[in-house]
């Protein structure tokens, strides 16, 4: 039988692997989605494509109109591939915060960029952002398409829900996943209660951001989290959430470093966060459970930064002694020993509260 042949690169979205992490004798164990497998290497070009048919289908998106939207790279990265693909304009607006290549790889995809901030300012600036795309939109056969208030967001991930439940044979038994537009974490959630799933839902945000409870700062986990002063998405669905959690950068970004040295697997900052939190969280996890993480985008994207010695080390950011004692916090899970104590996760929110 020939092996089919693909024409367009949406056609390649999903069907993302599922790779163990770790499990323990008991098998409770740890997954991770792979979502660095789809084109532009994001989960986010899921939740690009629903908005954008979305967009088509109730009119608001015209033949050759442009599409704006605020961005920290990887939803814009799918909507500049997409807009390619369906014969629209793509209008980028962004900050300095963001990773160069995620930059460049719009660029690359003929997306123009608005930027918000100086050159030499690299502080994260999402609320300018979202206020200027919104103008912008406000302009004859321009749609802001407004990922944290669009409900085509969450449904882009149904279909990871099927894919999870195929590979499977069951729905896990908890969620541990990054939250910044919610669409991610809370799509699989909605998708899997549609189907008659209760998995434990848990939520993980960087130190700083709000959605969770206070205080808000600044923080480095990129196209993650809320930040101060912005609105929290209405994907975030507190309904569906059993706890919330916060997980510093410094941790983030230790699991990150610590998984690509140790496994040759190179995670994204926020997957980081929820790498630690997953990792902390399983041993008070009952036998034979199963935690699922959705990875939204690799490490690759990272390499002049989270990667990157050099500009760890100027933030303050760089902690060797805690990459290896995440990397014996894996090996004592999976030999059944006592686990190391982290004391990375700090669970901040809870249904009961």
């Amino acid at each position: 039988m020939p092996k089919r042949i693909y024409t367009q690169m949406s056609q390649l979205i999903g069907n993302t692997p599922l790779f163990e992490l770790v499990c323990t004798p008991q098998k409770s164990r740890v997954l991770l989605k792979l979502e660095q497998f789809n084109p532009t290497g994001s989960a986010k070009i899921r939740m690009a494509q629903s908005m954008i048919k979305a967009a088509e289908q109730d009119n608001r998106l015209q033949e050759h109109g442009t599409i704006v939207e605020s961005t920290s790279g990887n939803t814009g990265q799918g909507l500049a591939l997409l807009a390619l693909e369906r014969g629209y304009d793509f209008v980028a607006v962004v900050d300095n915060h963001s990773c160069k290549d995620k930059l460049n790889s719009m660029r690359a995809m003929n997306a123009q960029m608005c930027f918000v901030s100086n050159q030499d300012d690299d502080s994260l600036a999402t609320s300018a952002r979202e206020n200027h795309a919104e103008e912008l939109g406000k302009q004859h056969g321009w749609v802001f398409m407004k990922q944290h208030d669009n409900v085509a967001n969450s449904m882009g991930y149904y279909p990871a829900a099927d894919e999870v439940l195929n590979d499977l044979g069951e729905s896990p038994t908890h969620i541990i996943s990054a939250v910044g537009t919610g669409g991610s974490l809370f799509g699989v959630t909605e998708r899997l209660h549609q189907l008659g799933h209760r998995p434990t839902i848990i939520g993980v945000e960087p130190e700083g951001s709000i959605a969770f409870g206070a205080p808000g700062h600044d923080y480095w986990q990129s196209g993650t989290g809320t930040p101060e002063g912005a609105v929290i998405g209405t994907s975030v669905r507190y309904d569906l959430l059993d706890y919330g959690a916060k997980v510093s950068d410094k941790a983030a970004f230790a699991a990150c470093r610590t998984i690509g040295k140790h496994m040759g697997l190179l995670l994204g900052g926020s997957a980081g966060g929820a790498v630690i939190a997953a990792l902390e969280l399983l041993p008070g996890f009952p036998a034979g459970s199963t935690s699922l993480t959705m990875v939204c985008d690799g490490g690759e994207k990272y390499l002049d930064t989270v990667f990157n010695d050099e500009w760890m080390s100027e933030r303050g950011l760089l902690d060797v002694a805690l990459e290896d004692k995440i990397w014996e916090q894996v090996m004592s899970l999976r030999a059944g020993e006592s686990p190391i104590s982290l004391n990375s996760t700090r669970v901040s929110w809870s249904k009961e509260k």
